[in-house]
């Protein structure tokens, strides 16, 4: 089962950027699978950040990330990203990465349909 690890969270000011990483482990690929990044606050649901198809010809978005945020892949080095701009305090939380396992249904938004996630990576924004 493909394994993975996040990495690029940390500390930034509101206003500022970040971009996260998602490799697959060593000699892990995700292959054929679509990607998302979802996130966690304290005390608060998981919820959808943003996913991609497996050729990312498709993404999709949360509303409250639309036009700030942008996730990529590279196929090449089995690693997804997440860029994240004009970043708010509102959007700190830890972030994970999640293969999608699962088709039962269209949503690409719908946390039951991911079974692999990542270990979660922090990122505060400090107003």
């Amino acid at each position: 089962q493909v394994q993975l690890v996040e990495s690029g969270g940390g500390l930034v000011q509101a206003g500022g950027s970040l971009r996260l990483s998602c490799a697959a482990a060593s000699g892990r690929t995700f292959s054929g699978y679509g990607m998302a990044w979802f996130r966690q606050a304290p005390g608060k649901e998981r919820d959808f950040v943003a996913a991609i198809t497996w050729s990312g010809g498709s993404t999709y978005y949360a509303d409250s990330v639309k036009g700030r945020f942008t996730i990529s892949r590279d196929n090449a080095k089995n690693t997804v990203y997440l860029q994240l701009n004009s970043l708010k305090p509102e959007d700190t939380a830890v972030y994970y990465c999640a293969v999608r396992l699962w088709y039962r249904s269209s949503a690409w938004n719908a946390r039951n349909e991911y079974g692999v996630w990542g270990q979660g990576t922090q990122v505060t924004v400090s107003s």
